[in-house]
C-alpha cells in the first residue's frame, strides 16, 4: 500500500496571504494520480520544515498545527483503507471529496446553487423575471470568488456554512463589491433561499441563518416636485437623443412605468376602455402583476410624437438603461436640478407628486404601480402628510381672510 500511496503536506508559497502566512496544502498520490486540496491551516513560511512536512519548534501554535496535520493524515489513511476494502481500488480524487465532505451528489453549497438556479430558470417569463434570475447567477459567482479569496477553496460542504461564514460573506460583499447595506442584505436573502431550497430537497442540516439578522435600513425615496417635472418637460434641448430621453422620463413621470416595462411597451398594451379613455394594460415583468394606468394628456402627446416610427410594435424609442441614466445626468445639469436624477426617480415622482399629492388614494396608486402588496406602496405615504400640510395651510389662509374681513 505505501509504495503506491503517499500523502504530502507542503506550502502554497506562490500565494502568500495578507497576514504573511502560507496555506498548508495536501497532495494525495496514488499510482501516479494526484489530488490536491487545502488543509485550511496557515503557517509562517520560515517556520515550515519541508523535509518533515511539519511546523518547526515546540511552541504551542506549532504543536497545535502539527496535531491537526496528524489528524488529517489519519483521516486520509482511513478513507484510503475504507475505499480499498469496498471497491478494491482507490481514486485520489474520491479521497479528496471524502475529506471535503462532498463525496455525495449535491452536497456542496455551489452545487445547491446550481440546482436552485437550474430550476429557477424554468420560471422566467411565468412567475419571475430574467433580471431576478441573473441576480441568483451573480450570487453564485460572488460565492465562488469569496470561497477562493477567503478560504482558497473551490467549494464547501453546505453543512459547514455557519453564521460566522455568513457574516464574513456579508462583509466581503460590502467591501469587495462596494455594495450598500440594503443591496448586500438582498444578496443574503437570496442565499437564504438557497438554503431553504436545499432543506426542501430533504437535506437535514442546521439553519445557519438562525443567528444572522437580515435587516434593511430605511431609505428616503427621492422624487421630483411638480416644478422640477415641468422644468424638464418644457426645456428645449439641442440634441435629439437627449430630447428623446427627456420624453421617456416624462412619460414615466405621468404613468409610473419602470424602465423595463417602458421598454416592453407595445401598441397592443394600449386600449380604449369603457370610459373611452386610453389606458395602458399590461403586466410588470418584475413581478408578473397586472397593472392598468389611464393615459393623461402629457403621455398621450408623447405617444403621438413617436407614433409609427418604431419597430416590432414598440411605441417609444427606448435605448439601454445605462445610456438613459447617462443622459439624465446631462438633463439634470441643463435644468439646474441637483438631485441624483435616475430613470427610476420618474416612477417615484408619479407615485408621490403626480398621484398621491393630487389626492389619488394609496390603494389606487398601488394597483397602478403593479405592487403585490400595499406595504410596498406605503414607502410613498409620507407625501400624504405633505399634502395634508398644504391643505391645512390653504385652510388657515381662508380662515385668516374671513377673520380679517
Amino acid at each position: 500500500m505505501k509504495s503506491t500511496y503517499r500523502v504530502l503536506f507542503y506550502l502554497k508559497k506562490n500565494a502568500i496571504q495578507k497576514n504573511g502566512k502560507s496555506i498548508i496544502m495536501i497532495r494525495i498520490t496514488i499510482n501516479g494520480e494526484i489530488a490536491q486540496l487545502s488543509s485550511k491551516l496557515q503557517v509562517d513560511p520560515d517556520c515550515w520544515d519541508v523535509k518533515s512536512g511539519k511546523v518547526k519548534g515546540r511552541a504551542a501554535e506549532a504543536n497545535n498545527i502539527n496535531r491537526q496535520l496528524d489528524n488529517l493524515k489519519s483521516t486520509i489513511d482511513k478513507a484510503y483503507t475504507k475505499q480499498f476494502d469496498e471497491f478494491g481500488y482507490v481514486d485520489p480524487e474520491k479521497i479528496k471529496n471524502t475529506i471535503l465532505g462532498i463525496d455525495r451528489k449535491y452536497k456542496t453549497l455551489l452545487e445547491y446553487c446550481d440546482m436552485h438556479n437550474k430550476q429557477y430558470a424554468l420560471k422566467v417569463g411565468y412567475s419571475t423575471s430574467n433580471i431576478t434570475y441573473n441576480r441568483y447567477k451573480l450570487l453564485r459567482e460572488r460565492l465562488e470568488s469569496f470561497l477562493k479569496e477567503n478560504y482558497n477553496i473551490s467549494d464547501i460542504p453546505i453543512s459547514e456554512v455557519t453564521p460566522v461564514f455568513l457574516d464574513s460573506f456579508y462583509i466581503y460583499i460590502r467591501n469587495n463589491h462596494k455594495s450598500e447595506h440594503n443591496n448586500a442584505m438582498k444578496t443574503m436573502q437570496r442565499l437564504r433561499k438557497i438554503f431553504y431550497f436545499a432543506k426542501n430537497t430533504g437535506l437535514n442540516i442546521p439553519d445557519p441563518f438562525w443567528n444572522f439578522n437580515i435587516g434593511f435600513e430605511t431609505v428616503e425615496r427621492e422624487f421630483l416636485t411638480q416644478k422640477e417635472i415641468d422644468t424638464i418637460k418644457n426645456k428645449q434641448f439641442a440634441t435629439k437623443r437627449v430630447e428623446q430621453v427627456r420624453d421617456l422620463f416624462i412619460f414615466s413621470c405621468y404613468t409610473g412605468l419602470s424602465y423595463i416595462d417602458l421598454y416592453n411597451l407595445k401598441e397592443s398594451n394600449i386600449h380604449t376602455a369603457f370610459d373611452n379613455s386610453l389606458w395602458i394594460m399590461s403586466k410588470r415583468q418584475k413581478t408578473n402583476v397586472q397593472f392598468n394606468v389611464r393615459l393623461l394628456n402629457t403621455p398621450i402627446q408623447i405617444l403621438d410624437k413617436y407614433k409609427g416610427s418604431q419597430l416590432d410594435g414598440k411605441v417609444l424609442p427606448v435605448i439601454s438603461n445605462q445610456k438613459v441614466n447617462e443622459y439624465l445626468k446631462e438633463i439634470a445639469d441643463l435644468c439646474s436640478i441637483t438631485k441624483n436624477l435616475t430613470f427610476h426617480m420618474s416612477r417615484h415622482s408619479f407615485a408621490t407628486t403626480i398621484a398621491l399629492s393630487n389626492g389619488v388614494p394609496i390603494e389606487t396608486v398601488s394597483k397602478m404601480l403593479g405592487h403585490k402588496s400595499i406595504k410596498t406602496t406605503q414607502i410613498y405615504a409620507k407625501i400624504t402628510d405633505m399634502k395634508m400640510n398644504n391643505d391645512m395651510q390653504k385652510l388657515a389662509e381662508i380662515i385668516d381672510k374671513e377673520i380679517a374681513s
